[in-house]
């Protein structure tokens, strides 16, 4: 029972609508209700302002029905999180009132409205493999009375522009370092070996360019080729990042050891520090 139920009921009884018998035959099993395999805590959405939901993993399919019959029978909403499909089968056709959400793993039961209060919960995430971990909280928002806005797509689109910044900054870094480091006497931009790790700096920097413009083309558009476009985006620009970032600091002469090696560290920053050494 939550707050506006309970609010609900008493203006009935004052109004001579419920009985005082009646409205004690509903507070009995207040604050909890014991299953002796679980206790039902009834009175959670008083304190909480939302009811308690029902962790399906580690309990058995019967324990889950048990629990969740109570909670409907209560007239609350009632939510299960990491619920496999086959005990999720068995809860739907004991209580057909449940939808079940098979990519976070939820059981939900609207056993009355919520009317959405406050403002937006936005839920954004550009990982494919955090999307259930996103509907999980995007889901359990909306039953908690909120307004929820969800940026999957448009995120990994979104996030693909700063990280195309970031190997487009990444790259100058290295041309620039390039073009004033001296070795054996000539600017180390000019040898081969500095140039092709910039040119492919740059190819990879322009394909993820390209990617995120489609990407952002198919969002302004609503096209089909939407999750296409930023899966593209996504995948283009981390790359083009992280070679744009490793290239950098092998440009500037970084030097990795092993984690043991703390002479081996010392003398390559030594030596680095020392520009004119032999």
């Amino acid at each position: 029972m939550e707050r506006r139920q309970l609010a609900d009921l008493l203006t009935a009884v004052r109004a001579g609508d419920t009985s005082v018998d009646e409205a004690l035959a509903r507070l009995r099993e207040l604050p909890y209700e014991d299953l002796g395999f679980a206790r039902v805590d009834h009175h959670r959405g008083l304190r909480n302002g939302f009811a308690e939901a029902i962790l399906g993993e580690g309990k058995t399919p019967e324990q889950v029905i048990a629990i969740a019959e109570r909670m409907v029978a209560a007239g609350t909403n009632v939510l299960v999180t990491r619920l496999e499909p086959d005990p999720a089968a068995r809860l739907r056709t004991a209580l057909p009132g449940f939808e079940y959400h098979s990519l976070p793993r939820l059981a939900v039961h609207r056993t009355r409205a919520v009317e959405p209060e406050g403002g937006t919960v936005l839920v954004v995430t550009a990982g494919t493999a955090d999307l259930p971990v996103a509907e999980e909280a995007a889901i359990t928002a909306e039953l908690m009375g909120n307004r929820v806005e969800r940026l999957y797509d448009a995120a990994a689109i979104y996030f693909s522009f700063a990280q195309v910044g970031g190997a487009e900054a990444a790259m100058y870094m290295a041309r620039d370092y390039a073009l004033q480091r001296q070795a054996f006497g000539r600017a180390i931009g000019s040898y081969q070996a500095i140039k092709h790790k910039l040119a492919d700096c740059y190819v990879k920097l322009e394909l993820a360019r390209s990617n995120a413009y489609y990407g952002a083309m198919m969002l302004a558009e609503g096209g089909a080729d939407l999750a296409v476009a930023a899966a593209a985006a996504r995948i283009a620009a981390t790359e083009a990042y992280d070679f744009a970032s490793k290239e950098n600091i092998q440009t500037h002469g970084g030097v990795g050891v092993n984690i043991d090696n703390g002479f081996g560290a010392a003398a390559a920053a030594t030596r680095i520090n020392r520009r004119d050494a032999p």
